[in-house]
């Protein structure tokens, strides 16, 4: 993962499937998103894209829209900011979704880990059968880095 490319014609097509147009902003977005190992933010994307002249509302709202199209998955990971990674890869042997997330609580880095089953955990379990259904799993702790220091 992350070493995945779009390229523009690829990235435009698979916005068009959305029934969203292909904006430049759009394809930017997706195409950067769609490169990365990990959950991105607002703030990350405008770091990312500024130099090429998309502002930082255009940008929110070309992640806004592509979620609404279901091309991104939109996620708060317990600390009140919206991250976004692909919805589906579409066969790019990539991650799929859903999958569970890690959350550094020192350094705020999150972590896109392989998917779990957890059907049998949910039929087995009495306590988690009381909830109803689990659509997202979080893991929190120290990452790598941060437990070395």
């Amino acid at each position: 993962m992350g070493s995945h490319s779009l390229d523009t014609n690829e990235a435009r097509q698979l916005i068009r499937e959305t029934g969203l147009r292909a904006t430049p902003a759009r394809i930017s977005v997706l195409q950067v998103i769609f490169a990365t190992a990990r959950p991105l933010t607002h703030a990350e994307l405008v770091e990312q894209l500024s130099s090429s002249g998309s502002d930082a509302s255009t940008i929110f709202r070309a992640l806004n829209d592509m979620a609404e199209a279901e091309l991104f998955r939109r996620l708060d990971l317990g600390d009140h900011v919206w991250r976004y990674e692909m919805a589906n890869r579409h066969n790019h042997n990539a991650t799929p979704t859903p999958h569970p997330h890690f959350l550094c609580l020192d350094c705020g880095e999150i972590t896109c880990l392989e998917p779990v089953d957890i059907r049998p955990l949910t039929k087995e379990n009495r306590e988690l059968k009381k909830v109803g259904k689990v659509t997202e799993v979080l893991l929190k702790g120290s990452c790598a880095n941060c437990q070395d220091e």
